[in-house]
């Protein structure tokens, strides 16, 4: 009896000690998850959506610079040399936080025009992408000083997008909009648009294309009356069976390429999706709804009360083919017919991303696709 007491005595007196080593390991816990916290939330403050992986540059490369002045991400806001008092009015006056980029051609200068004056009303920032080179023929214009040019002659909107939409460069940017030239505007408001988008949930979306547009390649981005907004499209056409039961493209989770908007967030995938020699983007369509950020059936949109005419005007490259006297022109002075080399192009683009994406889901064997039925 005597030594059991005796141990159990022995026991009491350890248990003080026990206990404060405890406190002492749940301290250190709590100090280091607190300090990894804090250096997460550091690094997402001085690298927005950059990596260094991505980067191919040495992590330890700023390891030489105070943290408090990195500035890691930048924006398309033009600056003036010298502040006066109105300018810095200006600047605090400035309630919006959006992007408008286009890629453009002087011959389409008046439609452009229409289209800039609808966004600039919402405090836009404008930066248009000069596939023909031509910067002169703009200055007419008030706003056209008040934008961002580039300049490079005969490239895509998609090659523009790659090397000067860096998620980096736009994350200032609630919403970019990333529209072609050729859009009929009249039906539509940028403000009300994304005041449906925001209370929707839309990370990815496109106005709906008017009936009586040309070149729509898909029945779900054409306008519903009836509705605001659709998600989905019911239809039976040749191979394509579009019901409840169908959860992609091109029956839900789906926008073409002529006028998407992205959110922030759905921006940052999508730019990563773009491949750099790809320039036409062909196939990227049917992919974007893995950047919607969630259930692409639910955060991927078409907004019907605000919608667009796509007139489908080919000026990449030379005239439009759908003008016979045009056409012939662009042959004789380019030796080539220049509509079928671009769609030819195209194509062969097509195929290459396919096989890109099916490889890629090859060779990485962590990925699970977030939309395939168990």
């Amino acid at each position: 009896m005597r030594p059991t007491m005796r141990a159990l005595g022995s026991k009491m007196k350890q248990l003080p000690f026990m206990v404060a080593v405890c406190i002492i390991m749940l301290l250190i816990i709590y100090t280091s998850t607190k300090y990894q916290y804090q250096q997460t939330e550091l690094d997402s403050t001085f690298y927005p959506f950059y990596t260094f992986k991505d980067s191919g540059v040495d992590s330890k490369s700023l390891d030489s610079l105070p943290r408090g002045i990195i500035e890691a991400r930048s924006d398309l806001e033009l600056k003036p040399l010298w502040t006066t008092s109105s300018s810095r009015s200006k600047v605090s006056d400035r309630s919006s936080s959006n992007l408008l980029a286009m890629p453009v051609g002087v011959k389409q200068k008046q439609n452009v025009d229409t289209i800039v004056q609808k966004f600039l009303s919402e405090n836009f920032t404008i930066i248009l992408f000069h596939y023909d080179g031509n910067l002169d023929g703009w200055w007419d214009l008030e706003w056209s000083k008040k934008a961002v040019h580039i300049a490079a002659h005969n490239q895509t909107k998609w090659w523009f997008a790659k090397r000067f939409l860096h998620p980096a460069i736009v994350s200032m940017y609630d919403y970019i909009f990333l529209w072609d030239e050729d859009l009929g505007v009249e039906n539509f408001h940028p403000g009300r648009y994304l005041d449906i988008v925001r209370s929707e949930g839309f990370e990815i979306s496109q106005p709906a294309l008017d009936p009586n547009s040309t070149g729509i390649h898909h029945r779900i981005t054409v306008r519903n009356r009836m509705n605001i907004f659709h998600r989905r499209v019911y239809e039976v056409r040749g191979s394509i069976k579009c019901s409840d039961d169908s959860e992609g493209p091109p029956c839900s989770g789906f926008v073409e390429g002529m006028a998407p908007v992205f959110s922030r967030a759905a921006w940052h995938c999508a730019w990563h999706l773009i491949q750099n020699d790809l320039v036409h983007g062909w196939g990227m369509d049917m992919k974007l709804g893995y950047c919607a950020q969630g259930d692409r059936t639910e955060k991927v949109g078409i907004v019907d009360s605000e919608y667009i005419v796509h007139q489908s005007i080919q000026t990449l490259g030379g005239a439009s083919a759908t003008k016979v006297s045009n056409h012939e022109e662009a042959v004789k002075r380019h030796g080539v017919d220049v509509r079928s080399e671009i769609r030819r192009q195209s194509s062969i683009e097509l195929q290459k991303f396919k096989e890109r994406w099916e490889q890629a889901v090859k060779d990485d064997e962590s990925w699970v696709d977030p939309f395939s039925k168990v």
